[in-house]
């Protein structure tokens, strides 16, 4: 008992600070990533903290696997590097009794690895499709910032405004351009102002302007200039709700069941994958983490991140077979859990029968180490003879 205490205490403060590092790397690129969009105009700046919040939720089952799997391969790497596990194995205890606490300190990371990737993960994506939809739904007006050249969420007009009153209704000095069936069309007036039709179409009242009319090819002069008085420009057609991406990765997991497409299957068998996941990687972790502590534990940790990353990539490979139709899902859900299943219980085998108490390199090392604590034990006993 005293044991599996001090070993989940070690294990939760090793997580807490891998964790911390790990989301702080996460948010900072997320941040940079996310303020880059806001500056090119592709998200709303006042979207910005919502954003970064959806993301992290959907990177956060991926962390807390990481977490998991680095916790455990530091902390029993360490008991190799200060000889514990030599005394461990000398004492007749086996590497299997790892498991248990680390089982223990690894469940909650489990459960909440499930609940994110079933429930809270396909939430904070659809949210944050739903943001951005929000933004490109957004009337062209709006878009328009005084003294900027902004185009048109069609891509095919280009707005500039000189200023705009305090309530972004009433504009000045307006140019648009715009482009449509391969002729130009530029109209420029003093003022508009933004009129709202009984269907919910938005239109641009302008007035005291005129409108220059050609047909798009350079060199010939066919212009048509118009005077007007008043003149309306379509800046937003009916409004409509905002539905959200209907990808599969912002569909909740009882929409994925009530909808069994390729894409829904495979977007199911990686969310069951992630829980899944955790749970491998963190018993892989005991017996992987063996080092010599004369060599050091660069390799170890090399091999560590080469199996995570390879089967983080055989899981993908099975998810892209199932969304291409090439494997079902009951076909493809399990193999790559099983296989890891199967390492680990091969690696425990091979650690088993070296650090068994009778095999000669742990019987050496005991006897080795037994020998330079009695020849610490008789240099203390010779000083205190010779102290007067």
């Amino acid at each position: 008992m005293i044991f599996q205490r001090a070993l989940r205490r070690e294990l939760i403060s090793t997580a807490g600070a891998v964790f911390t590092t790990l989301f702080t790397i996460t948010i900072t690129v997320m941040l940079i990533k996310i303020l880059g969009q806001a500056a090119g105009g592709q998200i709303a700046s006042g979207d910005v903290l919502a954003l970064i919040s959806f993301q992290a939720l959907n990177y956060l089952p991926t962390i807390l696997i990481l977490t998991g799997y680095i916790s455990v391969l530091m902390v029993v790497t360490r008991s190799y590097q200060d000889s514990e596990m030599v005394v461990w194995f000398a004492s007749g205890q086996s590497l299997t009794r790892w498991i248990a606490p680390v089982l223990t300190f690894g469940l909650p990371i489990i459960i909440l690895t499930a609940i994110l990737s079933f429930v809270a993960t396909p939430w904070a994506n659809q949210k944050s499709a739903e943001y951005r939809e929000r933004f490109e739904q957004r009337e062209d007006l709006s878009r328009v910032s005084p003294g900027k050249f902004q185009e048109s969420a069609a891509a095919n007009r280009v707005f500039f405004v000189e200023g705009m009153s305090g309530n972004s209704g009433n504009v000045k000095n307006v140019f648009i351009n715009t482009q449509k069936d391969g002729k130009n069309s530029i109209v420029v007036a003093k003022e508009g102002m933004v009129e709202v039709k009984p269907n919910g179409e938005k239109f641009l009242i302008l007035s005291k302007g005129r409108r220059y009319d050609s047909s798009g090819i350079p060199g010939q002069a066919d212009f048509k200039i118009m005077e007007f008085d008043r003149y309306g420009v379509l800046v937003a057609n009916q409004s409509a709700a905002v539905t959200g991406d209907k990808s599969a990765q912002a569909l909740s997991t009882a929409a994925l069941l009530a909808q069994p497409t390729n894409f829904n299957r495979g977007e199911l068998l990686w969310r069951l994958s992630l829980p899944l996941m955790a749970l491998c990687l963190m018993l892989l972790a005991v017996p992987l983490s063996f080092v010599n502590p004369r060599v050091g534990r660069s390799a170890s940790l090399v091999i560590a991140l080469l199996l995570c990353v390879t089967y983080l990539n055989v899981i993908n490979i099975f998810q892209s077979a199932v969304q291409q139709n090439k494997w079902s899902f009951g076909v493809a859900w399990w193999p790559a859990h099983l296989v890891l299943l199967c390492i680990v219980a091969l690696l425990f085998l091979w650690r088993l029968n070296v650090n068994s108490p009778y095999h000669p390199l742990v019987m050496w090392s005991a006897i080795k180490h037994a020998r330079l604590i009695d020849k610490t034990r008789d240099s203390n006993k010779n000083k205190k003879s010779v102290a007067p």
